[in-house]
């Protein structure tokens, strides 16, 4: 097992090399970029991100075409050089992405373009949110989805299981940005009750409050978001679970389990829940990078949530490059770790999965 986790642990790092190089390749020919961002608000042609504010300095960031900037023809070229300078434009392609990697290698992400932090702080400070709907969505999709997908497996045809099964495909249809302006046109002061509040992840006088009030002024803030982000998750985890125990049920282990007098909460429990849970424990890293990233964006624009989410879109549409890139190396990273970490979890639950002898 320590020959196949060194293995992948040596797979990660051409695989995060590649990921970098195309997003990299890409940004090259993309227009738009951070100098065309600044001189257009000199121009006075507006600024989409009131948000940013400032600037940065990062030599190690992608780049964009510098021979002719649209709208710059008012601007003394002294200062178009001095941009790219600054922004460390003025370098090859090849020799910003190597000092790039070297940095990033130290775990030096640089700071953002258009605000006074650095790439570091700036996810610091961004993290809260979408740890929290990303940590308890997850954790709500396995207590209900799990205990619902077994007995739906146990009571298999039967009216229960129909009517379960009808709930859970309607919600899964349900896109999960409507979901979320349903809950608030309903709970939090739309046309109904306001039950909840409408935006952020605590109240302005948080700070004030004593330590049970500040959990029940955190709870009741993501209460909503949490729900709206975990909605499409149940049906995929409810049938995934009912599946895999409805395969485990049939194979001839359980009919000699049964055979030999053991009640079915027993052969449930103590020889079929181990089996079937493996195909639902390999599949939480995906669940939960699933819920952490990906509707992150839409549920915090809707509850006015300040998370990763609108920072990459923001972060993206400005061409804010090292907060882009930074962000790329970490959360790549990070899906790579939980994808060995989801092997480990696989042997954990069954000792028998050798995955060195699979590979031979």
């Amino acid at each position: 097992m320590v020959a196949y986790i060194a293995r992948r642990l040596l797979l990660v790092i051409p695989t995060l090399l590649g990921i970098l190089v195309i997003n990299f390749a890409m940004v090259q020919f993309v227009p738009g970029g951070p100098i065309e961002q600044i001189i257009a608000n000199l121009e006075g042609q507006g600024d989409v991100f009131e948000s940013f504010a400032g600037t940065g300095d990062d030599s190690g960031s992608s780049g964009e075409a510098r021979d002719d900037y649209v709208g710059a023809r008012g601007l003394p070229p002294e200062f178009i050089e001095e941009l790219e300078k600054e922004f460390g434009f003025d370098k090859p392609p090849l020799e910003r992405f190597l000092q790039m990697m070297w940095n990033y290698l130290r775990f030096d992400f640089g700071d953002s373009y258009f605000r006074s932090i650095s790439v570091v702080d700036l996810v610091i400070e961004k993290m809260p949110v979408s740890i929290s709907l990303g940590l308890w969505s997850t954790l709500i999709a396995y207590l209900v989805s799990i205990p619902l997908g077994i007995r739906k497996a146990v009571r298999d045809g039967t009216r229960f299981d129909t009517l379960t099964s009808s709930i859970i495909i309607v919600a899964y249809a349900i896109p999960g940005f409507l979901f979320a302006i349903l809950l608030l046109v309903l709970f939090a002061g739309g046309s109904y009750y306001q039950i909840f509040p409408l935006r952020g992840l605590v109240s302005e006088n948080f700070s004030e409050l004593s330590l049970a009030a500040k959990a029940a002024d955190y709870f009741w803030h993501i209460a909503l978001p949490v729900i709206a982000s975990t909605i499409s998750a149940f049906a995929t985890l409810t049938l995934l679970t009912k599946n895999s125990f409805l395969d485990e049920i049939q194979k001839q282990y359980v009919i000699t389990a049964r055979a030999k007098g053991l009640s079915e909460r027993n052969v449930l429990y103590a020889h079929v829940f181990r089996n079937g849970m493996l195909i639902v424990i390999a599949g939480f890293p995906s669940v939960f990078i699933g819920v952490f990233f990906g509707s992150s964006l839409i549920i915090e624009t809707i509850f006015s949530l300040d998370g990763l989410g609108r920072m990459g879109f923001e972060a993206a549409v400005a061409r804010d490059y090292p907060v882009i890139f930074g962000t790329l190396f970490v959360f790549g990273l990070m899906g790579l770790v939980v994808g060995i970490l989801s092997d480990l979890m696989y042997v954990f639950v069954d000792p028998r999965i050798d995955f060195e002898r699979r590979e031979g």
